[in-house]
């Protein structure tokens, strides 16, 4: 890794431990919601941004990993062995949300995620007996690890500052490994990537799979920092959230996710100055953005590092060759 971006790693981890300490009861809790939307939207990411398989459904996984994470803690199980079942559970069902994607593409793909987050959140909503419907679930607890407690707001920002950095390394292990490539040959040309011996079924199921696994990781932080969740809390609204962070940030890109989820969610708060007109200004902010930078805030930097990087001079003597 280049020492430019090593430097920035490191400073920027530096910012993460010290950010909280700034903050108060509530800018904490945006910062973690910051830290919980990046990991859905990195998973996301996965789908979308490297294997280029479109999907509506990512806050339907949040929910699903949120309330089997809510219902395992709250029947006295550790938060750990829930989060591996929330997991475990959307990686299956991703697994099958995967098989569509086999037969259809593009905009007919995105109805069948939809149809499935709306599928979902109806589930959510009327099955009272197990999610308490409208009403949702109360007194989710937070974990406790031996004599550490998360109770603290504080503390619990830097319990899931560990799950995110852990979720981050096994992403940034993922998109550099050969599963990581690919993803990208899926992406690029599925008939070239089979060719070459790409196995592109088992890619795309996996896509699918793998991005839901990261989708029910932020439930299962999501619950326990709100302590109560309801079906209007993972609707289609939030799914198109998760993707404009994706989008926002930059899709394919490793720290996409991060820029895209701290846009999204920090953004309007800093605009709450202008009181009504807020969400106005948010919105007509990420139009220009789209408009002049579609490939997002990395694409930006990458645009703004190459106008600074000095370009190569040709040498006189080999021009003056060449005419004669």
């Amino acid at each position: 890794m280049p020492l430019f971006r090593l430097l920035a790693l490191v400073a920027g981890l530096v910012l993460l431990v010290v950010a909280p300490m700034t903050q108060a009861t509530y800018g904490t809790y945006v910062l973690c919601s910051w830290l919980i939307f990046a990991i859905a939207a990195m998973g996301l990411n996965l789908t979308l941004g490297y294997a280029g398989q479109i999907s509506l459904a990512q806050a339907s996984f949040m929910g699903i990993g949120a309330y089997a994470t809510a219902l395992i803690t709250m029947a006295g199980i550790h938060w750990i062995v829930s989060v591996f079942a929330g997991m475990g559970l959307c990686f299956v069902i991703g697994l099958v949300l995967g098989y569509p994607a086999l037969r259809v593409q593009h905009h007919f793909l995105a109805f069948i995620t939809l149809a499935f987050s709306t599928l979902v959140f109806l589930v959510m909503r009327n099955e009272e007996w197990l999610t308490g419907g409208i009403y949702g679930l109360v007194g989710i607890p937070r974990p406790a690890f031996g004599p550490i407690s998360t109770m603290n707001q504080r503390s619990y920002y830097y319990f899931t500052l560990v799950v995110f950095l852990i979720a981050f390394a096994g992403f940034y292990w993922i998109v550099r490994s050969p599963w990581g490539r690919a993803f990208k040959a899926l992406r690029e040309n599925p008939v070239r990537a089979n060719s070459l011996g790409v196995d592109t079924r088992l890619i795309t199921l996996l896509a699918f799979a793998i991005g839901a696994a990261y989708g029910g990781l932020s439930g299962a932080l999501m619950s326990p920092l709100v302590q109560y969740i309801d079906p209007m809390s993972f609707t289609l609204i939030i799914s198109l959230k998760i993707l404009l962070m994706v989008v926002v940030g930059g899709s394919g890109y490793l720290f996409g996710p991060l820029l895209g989820a701290g846009l999204v969610v920090m953004l309007p708060e800093f605009l709450r100055f202008a009181e009504s007109y807020y969400l106005m200004i948010y919105a007509g902010l990420v139009m220009i953005l789209m408009v002049y930078c579609p490939t997002g805030l990395i694409g930006l930097v990458d645009k703004t590092v190459n106008a600074f990087r000095s370009k190569r001079v040709e040498r006189g003597d080999l021009k003056q060759g060449a005419q004669l």
